[in-house]
């Protein structure tokens, strides 16, 4: 009885480790980045040949480069607008 439940606990923990080291392997072979920065009218094929979910990513992290950069530079226009109006208070309350 002993042995039997030692022979199933073995055989159930080889089976997770194959199925682990499979899906480790297919992993791999996924996630071969192919090294494409920007996309013009140049090596539009480049881009063409890339999968649908690739095309996906790359635009999606085109459009969270954006944002970033976006929110950056109103973050700039904010502040220099901040400096300025604090400039002309002081300037309005220095003439009154």
């Amino acid at each position: 009885m002993f042995l039997k439940f030692v022979i199933i606990l073995l055989f159930i923990f080889i089976f997770f480790n194959l199925r682990n080291f499979t899906n480790l392997n297919r992993k791999q072979k996924v996630f071969k980045t192919k090294k494409l920065t920007t996309f013009n009218k140049k090596n539009l094929n480049n881009w063409m040949n890339l999968t649908k979910k690739e095309r996906y990513n790359l635009s999606k992290q085109d459009s969270v480069n954006y944002m970033d950069r976006r929110k950056l530079l109103l973050d700039k226009i904010r502040n220099e607008y901040k400096k300025i109006s604090r400039k002309n208070s002081e300037g309005n309350i220095k003439k009154k």
